[in-house]
């Protein structure tokens, strides 16, 4: 059995190791990437029940910019019309940050049978970084529990003995980051299209602003 098999089934060690084991249980890698995948997926689920919060405001923010607007009453459609695109833009910024973790969980179970640990973790972690940063005015409490996910994926990484020659700053662990996120947005800007209708344009607006004014 290879050293990542004996650490990925927690079985390796010499006896000394395996006595100081029997005082201080070491957790093995399988067990924490499963614990890691499982808070992960709970953040995924914590930004989709927001989600579905906010889509609930949406529609109510929409029907009172359709009224005012068939009112004709333009200063109060527009109050509620940029109430509305400030909510969109929080419910896309979430929706991004859903669909990278979800990307991430996919990501992450391939370790499982590749057993390429730091090759799979290194790119998770910068994904992490980005949501952990475009959420944390949002969700605050989601910044720590990111915070504590990346840990316990660093030390999988190391512990795998897989490290050796793996840079955080290389080129192209940022680059695979970067198209699981660029992947997403474009997923969510999809999505986004789908599930809400379009605001009035801004020059529909003023032409029958001055129409009515």
């Amino acid at each position: 059995m290879s050293k990542f098999s004996k650490e990925w089934e927690g079985t390796g060690g010499s006896i000394v190791d395996r006595v100081v084991e029997t005082v201080r249980p070491h957790q093995p890698l399988r067990y924490k990437l499963s614990l890691a995948i499982k808070r992960i997926e709970a953040q995924a689920q914590a930004l989709e029940n927001a989600i579905n919060n906010m889509s609930q405001r949406d529609k109510s923010l929409f029907s009172k910019v359709v009224e005012a607007y068939s009112e004709h009453d333009m200063k109060r459609a527009t109050v509620y019309a940029n109430e509305l695109a400030e909510l969109r833009k929080t419910i896309n910024l979430m929706s991004n940050a859903k669909l990278a973790l979800d990307r991430v969980v996919l990501r992450l179970g391939t370790i499982t049978h590749l057993g390429n640990a730091a090759a799979v973790i290194a790119p998770v972690l910068e994904i992490l970084k980005d949501v952990r940063s475009g959420i944390a005015g949002i969700m605050p409490g989601a910044e720590h529990e990111l915070n504590a996910i990346m840990t316990m994926l660093d030390e999988v990484m190391i512990e795998s003995g897989q490290i050796a020659g793996i840079g955080f700053g290389l080129e192209p662990v940022s680059e695979e980051a970067q198209k699981i996120i660029e992947e997403a947005a474009l997923v969510a800007e999809e999505r986004m299209k789908e599930k809400f209708p379009e605001l009035v344009t801004s020059k529909g607006a003023e032409a029958e602003s001055e129409k009515f004014g």
